[in-house]
């Protein structure tokens, strides 16, 4: 199974944004529940989820960093595709 994430480093914060299933989105421990599924890949890093959307991306999660993320284009971040086992 893989996922695709951005690993972002900006005004000296460290973040990891994973693009996630729309239904994700739908209740706040489905958001909680991701978030813990993907701390492994990312230790120690604040984990920002993201949703594709008709007019762009929708984010969950730090509210400063889902500001910035809103601020920009998601095309702009480095999306890497990761390898999750199991």
């Amino acid at each position: 199974m893989t996922f695709d994430a951005a690993l972002v480093k900006e005004q000296g914060v460290t973040f990891a944004v994973v693009l996630v299933k729309s239904h994700m989105f739908n209740f706040i421990t489905s958001k909680k529940d991701a978030i813990s599924t993907y701390r492994p890949y990312f230790p120690g890093v604040r984990i920002i989820l993201a949703r594709q959307q008709p007019g762009g991306m929708e984010y969950y999660g730090d509210n400063k960093i889902v500001a910035f993320l809103s601020s920009i284009h998601h095309s702009q971040l480095p999306w890497k595709r990761y390898s999750r086992q199991g």
